[in-house]
């Protein structure tokens, strides 16, 4: 169960980047960082680069929420010094230099937050039941995430 130091969100509407920052904001937070996960103009498929009009996302939206409250779990107990912890992912339609995931963690020291972020964006990529759609000029194509696995922290189950 998420703790009431964790907001997690799922939906179509445009992430509130400042509020997210705004909720992990704590008297004893020497640092904030998050990660903002954007669609750009353009990806390269096949070699080929397309340009972008767009990425469709769609869920299970229970299950994504099960899992992206157990990610905030699994980031607290790697990370115990985490104060506050912010994750927003959007489903539907996500515009060209829109955020499609934004995440969010404070605690007392730098290293932690910033390590937390990097952990939980990965980890929400290999994990949780998101799916994204590529819509292109001359068509569109579902899209897999090929997270590298190196370097990453196993939480314990």
């Amino acid at each position: 169960m998420a703790t009431s130091n964790d907001l997690v969100y799922l939906g179509p509407e445009p992430i509130n980047t400042q509020f997210l920052i705004d909720f992990t904001r704590d008297d004893g937070a020497g640092a904030i960082a998050s990660f903002s996960g954007t669609t750009r103009n353009t990806f390269t498929v096949n070699g080929i680069t397309k340009r972008v009009l767009r990425l469709d996302y769609e869920s299970y939206p229970a299950m994504a929420h099960l899992h992206l409250t157990r990610l905030t779990q699994k980031a607290r107990h790697l990370y115990p010094s985490l104060i506050r912890i912010a994750i927003s992912h959007r489903t539907g339609t996500v515009p060209v230099s829109e955020e499609s995931v934004v995440i969010v963690a404070s605690s007392p020291h730098r290293r932690d937050a910033l390590e937390a972020v990097g952990w939980m964006i990965d980890e929400l990529k290999a994990t949780v039941p998101i799916w994204k759609k590529e819509i292109y000029e001359d068509g569109s194509m579902w899209k897999e995430n090929c997270e590298c696995g190196h370097a990453r922290k196993t939480a314990v189950e």
